[in-house]
């Protein structure tokens, strides 16, 4: 019965040690981008504005947590935010829908956020729903490039300064392990 009660204990706490080596393996990484919505953008119709590429240096950042591109099991969005930073007086809620898109050199675009029917109340800041597809091959690139196509409800009188915030979730082996 001893044994038997031994071999559960060590079975338990191989498992939690497990758990906590995986924890070692996983980080984030953040990009920040900011884009403009135009003033007088139509009402009602798809509006498309492109970020510039933006520099993964994933080499460094993989580096940093003691991994290295072609140990990454996977990359997910964690989430992605839009935040307004001017007009002051304005808000987000001449946003209809807005998706937004990820592409990088060699690979196509893929859908990574959306909204749909935004509503009035949304104030300065937005929080996307996300995909769960894994862009590693997006993310281990040198450089990758964001989509937005966005529907707005009302006619902009100024151009609109929007942050766009995002978060992956890096899950990686150790260096030789």
């Amino acid at each position: 019965m001893k044994n038997r009660f031994l071999i559960l204990i060590c079975i338990v706490t191989a498992f939690i040690g497990c758990e906590e080596i995986d924890k070692l393996t996983q980080f984030e990484m953040e990009f920040q981008e900011k884009i403009v919505i135009p003033s007088s953008t139509g009402v009602n119709l798809p509006l498309d504005i492109s970020t510039p590429d933006l520099e993964t240096n994933s080499e460094s950042t993989f580096a940093v947590n003691k991994t290295r591109k072609d140990l990454i099991e996977k990359i997910n969005l964690k989430k992605l935010d839009l935040i307004l930073t001017s007009p002051s007086d304005s808000d987000l809620s001449f946003l209809e829908s807005i998706d937004i898109f990820i592409s990088a050199e060699g690979l196509s675009e893929t859908k990574i956020a959306w909204k749909e029917n935004i509503p009035d109340d949304v104030g300065k800041s937005l929080k996307l729903d996300v995909t769960d597809k894994d862009l590693k091959e997006y993310i281990k690139k040198d450089k990758f490039k964001l989509r937005l196509n966005t529907v707005t409800n009302k006619i902009l009188t100024s151009d609109h300064k929007i942050d766009v915030n995002t978060v992956f979730f890096i899950d990686a082996k150790i260096f030789g392990l």
